[in-house]
């Protein structure tokens, strides 16, 4: 098992540099005021704090040892962890402003953590964070024409993903959860255009399966009721 781990951290060390260096500047414009303190969930190098302005309190959790080693450079604490792990850690009602990119479809029990992240928000406090969309329309046309669920090294089908949403599981998860969608954004949208003719195929394909297969991921912003 333990030489197995090895050799897929060796072989995938181009994935995994990509993976903590990604800033994701699209993420932004969905923080609607200026947070005071604020808690990274799978932080990577740190690079998301360098986007935002201001004297912050930033926390970050990231389970990779090499990129907590370089996050700490730009974070104001970091634990080397996973969230579960990180927890008890975590002070009480505390965060502004909880970043949750490209994590939760990571979690062994989403469930869980949307119950248990609430009790470490300040009062005016939210959750901004993006997920893939399993209804992407490339990732449609593979599960109804090709008969195919294939896992990929990144993307949509990324091996280490465990849960997958739609834009209506998504919001339902949201609600059941107790939480307010503030705002929810389409991310790495396929737009309209008529050539190549691929490309016009697939225009005419989502306006058939929905405007909601056009996006890869979705953005989002939540706040607890």
């Amino acid at each position: 098992m333990f030489l197995r781990k090895i050799h897929w951290v060796i072989t995938n060390m181009a994935r995994i540099r990509e993976y903590y260096q990604g800033s994701r500047p699209e993420i932004i414009d969905l923080i609607n005021h200026s947070p005071k303190r604020i808690l990274e969930l799978g932080c990577g190098d740190g690079s998301f704090r360098l986007l935002l302005d201001g004297e912050l309190e930033y926390w970050g959790i990231e389970p990779f040892n090499k990129a907590a080693e370089l996050a700490r450079k730009n974070l104001h604490k970091v634990i080397n962890d996973t969230y579960e792990s990180a927890f008890p850690y975590l002070p009480d009602n505390y965060f502004d402003l909880i970043i949750c990119n490209d994590v939760i479809e990571h979690f062994t029990d989403h469930d869980s953590f949307f119950s248990s992240i609430k009790t470490k928000i300040s009062e005016d406090g939210y959750i901004v964070g993006s997920i893939p969309n399993v209804r992407h329309i490339y990732n449609l046309l593979n599960l109804v024409f090709k008969k195919d669920w294939k896992y990929q090294d990144d993307g949509i089908l990324d091996q280490t993903h465990l849960r997958f949403f739609t834009e209506k599981s998504l919001r339902r998860t949201f609600m059941q959860h107790g939480y307010s969608i503030e705002r929810l954004k389409y991310i790495e949208i396929i737009k309209p255009r008529f050539f190549p003719p691929r490309r016009l195929f697939y225009n005419i394909l989502i306006l058939i399966f929905g405007q909601d297969t056009r996006p890869l991921q979705f953005g989002f912003r939540i706040k607890p009721d």
